[in-house]
């Protein structure tokens, strides 16, 4: 691919600061999709009418036939207050890119002009999906709904780990991200004189026999060798200091990497509220689902990415598994893709308020994509 000018850098900086100055929460990226049509149409690429509310689906078509992959990024940003000292912080009360989005987006962007500048050679065609509402859990499925991918052979994604050393590459076949799950129990005893307990079934004894019996779910009931976090992380129940009271509720969520395993966990919830409603005389319902599947890098891809890096000189580390969720799982499911993570240092970890990426890595992150996306139509082409 040819030479960028050293004004690029410039443009990526100035994007990356832009977005990170104005951030928008799940679904309420109007502001920031209107900005990126201006960018997109600043730099010749087409916009899909894919009747996205937020977000938006570009193409580059390339001068040559051929297939079509895919480049994500996702868009929106977190309800964190910004603890930073940046000349560039967050203008949004309560709002903030603690996650890195405003990276994603400013190097698929980067990744986008240099495609477009070498779309002679293109031997096909690229989308380029900027997702809304990633943090929500939901933004990749409206995506998929709007049936604009289904042209699309393969699909690429990064996203920053303040973890792993600025600049280097981590990829891993199959799970890097966790399936999420969540669950919430809604428990009902008969209340009564808190002086009074044996006329009552208190379902306060029942929700701390759940929270206890919960955790014994890793620890008991998975293979050692396997990874698994059940966490309760909302409860509630009574009003005042001497009634108990009739009703107790909690949530929380499951992560896992596999469907097998999210089932052994969500069964084992199960019995053990079944359990607690017997032992103490309550009613206890279930209510749970997985929210998003465990990530699914496929190993032929995997190496392909990883010589990708190599070609460009970007240093290969070991992958990190993390508990956390990403719908980028959500395109996997149909779409064979790698989801990468990009080392950007940093000492605060991803969604802290003083949370920030190393800019100076955002021509490297998007010159990778950018590398992926013509390395990969070139593959296909053969």
């Amino acid at each position: 691919m040819q030479q960028r000018p050293e004004q690029f850098q410039v443009v990526l900086k100035d994007d990356y600061r832009y977005l990170h100055q104005h951030p928008e929460i799940s679904f309420q990226e109007i502001q920031t999709t209107d900005w990126l049509c201006v960018r997109l149409s600043e730099l010749g690429i087409e916009i899909l009418d894919a009747d996205l509310e937020t977000g938006l689906i570009a193409i580059i078509r390339g001068k040559q036939p051929g297939k079509t992959v895919a480049l994500r990024a996702d868009i929106d940003a977190l309800p964190v207050q910004e603890e930073t000292t940046l000349s560039y912080a967050s203008v949004e009360e309560g709002v903030m890119h603690a996650c890195g989005h405003d990276f994603h987006t400013s190097a698929l962007l980067g990744a986008a002009a240099l495609l477009q500048q070498n779309c002679e050679n293109l031997k096909g065609s690229v989308k380029l999906i900027f997702q809304p509402a990633e943090e929500h859990s939901g933004g990749a499925k409206f995506v998929l709904k709007t049936g604009a991918l289904a042209d699309v052979s393969e699909i690429y994604g990064l996203h920053v780990m303040p973890m792993i050393p600025s600049g280097a590459i981590a990829i891993r076949p199959g799970a890097n991200h966790a399936a999420v799950g969540w669950f919430e129990i809604h428990i009902t005893g008969q209340g009564g004189h808190a002086a009074l307990p044996h006329t009552c079934s208190d379902p306060i004894i029942a929700l701390g026999q759940l929270i206890g019996a919960l955790q014994t779910i890793v620890s008991r009931s998975v293979n050692p060798f396997e990874n698994a976090v059940v966490s309760v992380t909302h409860v509630n129940a009574g009003s005042t200091w001497n009634v108990i009271p009739s009703d107790a509720f909690l949530e929380g969520t499951f992560r896992v990497f596999s469907n097998e395993l999210a089932s052994v966990v969500s069964d084992r919830i199960a019995s053990i509220c079944s359990g607690v409603a017997h032992s103490s005389g309550t009613q206890i319902s279930l209510d749970w689902k997985v929210t998003t599947t465990a990530t699914n890098n496929a190993p032929e891809l995997v190496s392909f990415a990883e010589d990708t890096a190599r070609s460009l000189g970007l240093p290969l580390t070991g992958d990190l598994l993390t508990m956390t969720g990403e719908d980028f799982a959500e395109y996997q499911r149909t779409i064979p893709g790698v989801f990468v993570h990009f080392g950007v240092g940093g000492e605060k970890p991803l969604h802290h308020p003083a949370f920030l990426a190393d800019e100076g890595q955002l021509v490297c992150a998007a010159e990778y994509l950018a590398a992926l996306a013509f390395k990969s139509l070139e593959r296909l082409s053969k």
